[in-house]
């Protein structure tokens, strides 16, 4: 394993539908020997369960430190992976995609013969234990699998709280709303908050105005940052005047999107700061 990633993987096992779904029948075949990542998700999962030996690359995102949960172990790998070009010339036995892969992509691939498995964002703690059961199968690291599926099992079960009857909504820059089918909605219900994104904007989430949110305040507004650098429209709308009267510190929880992205390694921690954050907050 990669210097950058044995320490950390190391602790963790010490201490947006993710669903994987091959291609091709694979139960038969032996565990890839190259594996290239052109997936957000897709690649920290493989820093958590493969092999330093068996990754190929990593996609363009995986050092992007607001979206990546191991952007700082992915520097270790190489990671410039994203056109159906750059991953023919890395010759792998298999590729992660996902959902916003272009169409184009993926069929030149498949063209050329190449094995394909999905990797998408989950909506549900269990269907992220569900991934990381799979891809562990598919890499033939089930011992991996296992301990990483463990984890955060035992995360959700030590942060269980009953439900508080209260509200939060996890609103990101420029003003956009997670809905019931993000992953942030069952970690919410976890730590006993309802997520208010159903009745803002809907079950997929959306876009809400200044004026909406004002209209429709939850008992708690969730945000990427607490103190963030403001660094364009996006970023202000979160630290507009009125937003500041209505959500001061003790009505806002900061929950980085690098940990609610992917579901997999990040889960834990998200789980524990979302938990340690309402703790802070509640009544």
């Amino acid at each position: 394993m990669a210097k950058g990633s044995a320490s950390r993987i190391a602790g963790v096992f010490g201490a947006a539908l993710l669903v994987l779904a091959p291609a091709a029948p694979v139960s038969a075949q032996a565990p890839p020997a190259r594996v290239v990542s052109i997936a957000l998700c897709a690649d920290q999962m493989l820093i958590a369960l493969a092999d330093p030996g068996q990754i190929a690359s990593l996609s363009y995102r995986a050092t992007d430190p607001t979206m990546s949960f191991y952007a700082a172990e992915a520097e270790a790998y190489p990671h410039a992976a994203r056109s159906a070009e750059s991953v023919i010339r890395l010759r792998p036995d298999l590729v992660l995609v996902d959902s916003a892969t272009p169409a184009a992509t993926r069929d030149l691939l498949l063209r050329l013969g190449f094995r394909l498995a999905d990797v998408d964002p989950v909506a549900t703690i269990d269907e992220a234990i569900t991934q990381i059961e799979a891809l562990s199968d598919l890499l033939g690291r089930q011992e991996r699998g296992a301990a990483l599926a463990q984890l955060v099992a035992s995360a959700r079960f030590q942060a269980y709280d009953a439900n508080w009857g209260l509200t939060a909504a996890y609103v990101r820059r420029r003003g956009f709303v997670a809905g019931e089918a993000e992953l942030v909605s069952d970690i919410l219900r976890v730590i006993g908050l309802n997520n208010a994104g159903d009745a803002l904007v809907g079950r997929e989430g959306g876009y809400l105005t200044l004026e909406q949110l004002v209209a429709m305040p939850p008992d708690f507004l969730i945000v990427p940052d607490t103190n963030p650098t403001i660094v364009d429209q996006g970023v202000a709308f979160l630290e507009h005047p009125a937003l500041l009267e209505l959500f001061p510190p003790e009505r806002r929880i900061e929950l980085p999107e690098r940990l609610t992205s992917c579901g997999g390694p990040s889960l834990p921690e998200a789980i524990r700061l979302l938990g340690s954050e309402f703790r802070r907050v509640r009544p």
